[in-house]
């Protein structure tokens, strides 16, 4: 910390979304956001450069995932704390995201309030775990059973995405850097691992756990 303030490093594409975050936290005394990235590249070359607590990391970034930040930053700096902030419901990243290292899971219709504790206890060594993604996790403890995405690879969850987005193979090989036949791996352990047997039903799939917004 620096005068006492949490230093805080926000990550997301959207600069409306890192103006917002940045008002945000700008109405607590102890919070100083003193770094902004819109890509991984920007972010990890901010880390190096300076002294940072927290760092808030949407899930989608143009050149990375968002997941792959967060490995990339616990393993380079593993005393900074990392809070995923995304779009996508908790049930789609946030157990993903906590098996990774991170101090907690938001949303991106999160109050500022509630942000900004994150942010506190993250900084303090703490986890920020939500009522719903306690309930979650309580269930998948109790019945032993774990939603078919959670066994997906990143690459594979990026893949399904995709595909339920309705884009071709051979759009998804570009998009990802990857062989059209590595595409049509991927897209057959998926349907494999969700017991889905079409696109249609990737789809369908997609739309109710909100992998698809």
């Amino acid at each position: 910390m620096r005068n006492g303030k949490i230093r805080v490093m926000i990550v997301d594409d959207h600069i409306i979304v890192r103006n917002g975050v940045r008002l945000m936290l700008g109405t607590a005394d102890d919070i100083e956001v003193v770094a902004e990235a819109e890509t991984a590249e920007a972010a990890m070359a901010a880390v190096h450069a300076q002294a940072i607590d927290v760092a808030l990391i949407d899930i989608a970034l143009p050149d990375k995932n968002g997941l792959d930040l967060l490995k990339a930053i616990r393993n380079a700096k593993p005393r900074i704390a990392v809070l995923m902030l995304s779009m996508y419901a908790e049930q789609v990243y946030a157990v993903r995201a906590l098996k990774l290292g991170a101090a907690g899971y938001l949303t991106k219709n999160t109050p500022a309030a509630t942000i900004a504790e994150a942010v506190r206890k993250a900084a303090a060594g703490g986890r920020h775990v939500s009522s719903t993604l306690t309930e979650q996790l309580a269930s998948m403890i109790a019945d032993g059973t774990v939603a078919a995405h959670e066994t997906l690879s990143h690459r594979e969850l990026e893949v399904l995405k995709l595909l339920a987005a309705g884009e071709s193979l051979v759009r998804i090989a570009e998009m990802l850097h990857l062989s059209p036949s590595t595409v049509t791996t991927y897209r057959a352990r998926i349907l494999s691992k969700t017991g889905t047997r079409s696109n249609v039903e990737l789809t369908r799939y997609a739309l109710e756990t909100g992998i698809l917004m």
